[in-house]
């Protein structure tokens, strides 16, 4: 087993990370429980039922095959990431993680009562992160019991494909805190940028609000779906178009953290769009139930 650690101004090693949590078994915890098992950490992923732990389980070997296949490891590494990784539905095998990284449904009021139930179960110099894609960690924080020792770590998707973690403190959140997060994303491969707390972040905050003003020119009638996606892709260089993008994220995903933006700021700017109102009510979320802007069921 790898053993790592970070130091601080005497350069004694005050943590040595080892075993990591991960709580949600969807496509992002699994992108983070593979990554983090490739590179030598013992991983819990939990969930509230087998089938998704389960399922993850199947992607991530789907994963390993695929690049056994193209030569980029071998079987002897499969079968060792393999090891690295224990599933579960019971949080408390969470009880002796050095970091624990939520990423359950993004609602504020479940991440809340999820830290507050972590605080509880995890050690107390265990870290716990949240991946949150622009709630704020101060408020998940103080809703924990343990604020200096939660942080923001939210990733990108496909995880074991982008290289960003943004590392957002929360106003308690301690340096030591802070510097293990770091190290974390060091031993994962990831590149940690650190944001102070705002919401989205850095690149929700630009990304948000451009999918939101594609959403309203469509809505506007300016151009249709395929014409808005086509012209920034041949137009600003975009490797898709902001209305597919919509649709991959997931329609009702994206307009709760609009909606979120509006709120916290208070500016008419981030008024959400009504077509991506009329798509929610109608459960046309995207990708994921087969329509969205676009119609997938057909593909």
């Amino acid at each position: 087993m790898l053993t790592y650690g970070y130091k601080f101004k005497k350069g004694e090693i005050i943590v040595a990370i080892k075993k990591m949590g991960v709580l949600g078994a969807g496509t992002m915890g699994a992108g983070i429980a593979q990554v983090g098992a490739q590179s030598g950490l013992q991983v819990v992923l939990v969930d509230i039922e087998q089938k998704y732990v389960d399922k993850a389980l199947a992607g991530m070997m789907k994963n390993w095959e695929k690049s056994v296949t193209k030569g980029k490891i071998t079987d002897q590494d499969k079968a060792s990431y393999l090891q690295n990784i224990k599933l579960s539905t019971n949080n408390n095998d969470f009880k002796d993680c050095d970091l624990v990284i939520e990423v359950v449904v993004e609602n504020l009021d479940v991440k809340k009562k999820v830290f507050k139930e972590l605080n509880e179960i995890c050690a107390p110099n265990t870290v716990i992160a949240s991946n949150t894609s622009g709630f704020s960690i101060t408020e998940i924080g103080a809703a924990s019991g343990r604020p200096d020792r939660v942080v923001g770590m939210h990733f990108f998707n496909p995880v074991p494909v982008m290289k960003l973690v943004e590392l957002i403190p929360g106003v308690e959140t301690s340096q030591e805190t802070v510097e293990l997060a770091i190290e974390a994303c060091k031993i994962i491969g990831k590149t940690a940028i650190k944001a102070n707390e705002a919401p989205g972040f850095i690149v929700n905050r630009i990304l948000v609000p451009y999918l939101n003003d594609a959403a309203h020119t469509y809505q506007e009638g300016v151009a249709s779906v395929e014409e808005i996606d086509e012209a920034m892709k041949l137009g600003a260089n975009m490797p898709i178009g902001p209305l597919a993008l919509c649709d991959l994220i997931g329609i009702d995903v994206l307009l709760m953290v609009i909606e979120y933006f509006y709120k916290e700021f208070g500016d008419p700017k981030f008024r959400p769009s009504q077509a991506l109102k009329q798509k929610v009510r109608a459960g046309h979320l995207g990708v994921k139930t087969g329509r969205g802007f676009y119609d997938y069921s057909k593909s």
